[in-house]
């Protein structure tokens, strides 16, 4: 009779785990320099949902964008680097990959650092993910052009399921931003607001 409940509880445990979705929350290359002349307020959720994140045991994983001195990384093949080699080649990297005050890491977040537009090519972020059992991934940062719609299109093939905080994430360019908000992103994510997120 114990070992039956004994076995009854185990399946039921084991049950549970297999079902339970473990969450993390992305901040893509939020770093000062890339920041720079990017429109409107998007710190400010950025911090709202990293805060909530941390509250409710939702792991904070910071991915940057950042090379090695001289960046060697870049492939003349490769168009948007190539096209900007002198810049990324004279960089003071450690400026570069600074991330601003209001939402810096905090003690139990995760750094991961990449050096093409999505957040998986080249890192050890699938790694991490998988060796947890995280199956859902909440996508926040800039460019909404860049690494944001990368990192959707990757997650998607790897079937996560994948939620875009609009109002977390900016463009250069305004229209590109609301194009794949409301017309990309949605065939893939659920494309909602910070406090949507918060509140749902």
């Amino acid at each position: 009779m114990v070992t039956c409940l004994l076995l009854a509880a185990f399946t039921f445990c084991s049950a549970q785990n297999r079902n339970s979705t473990k969450k993390a929350l992305l901040i893509m290359d939020m770093q000062v320099p890339i920041l720079k002349g990017m429109p409107g307020d998007v710190l400010s959720p950025v911090a709202k949902a990293a805060e909530f994140a941390r509250k409710n045991d939702i792991t904070v994983i910071y991915v940057r964008a950042t090379m090695r001195q001289g960046a060697p990384e870049i492939n003349t093949n490769n168009k948007f680097f190539d096209e900007h080699r002198v810049a990324l080649e004279n960089v003071d990297v450690d400026a570069w990959s600074a991330i601003p005050s209001q939402i810096a890491p905090k003690k139990g977040d995760l750094i991961v650092d990449k050096r093409r537009f999505s957040s998986f090519e080249g890192t050890d972020l699938e790694i991490i993910l998988r060796s947890k059992g995280y199956s859902e991934l909440i996508l926040c940062g800039v460019m909404t052009s860049g690494v944001v719609l990368s990192t959707v299109r990757d997650a998607a093939d790897k079937d996560y399921k994948i939620t875009v905080l609009s109002d977390a994430c900016a463009d250069p360019n305004p229209e590109t931003n609301d194009f794949l908000m409301k017309k990309i992103f949605p065939l893939q994510a659920n494309v909602i607001s910070t406090q949507q997120w918060i509140t749902q």
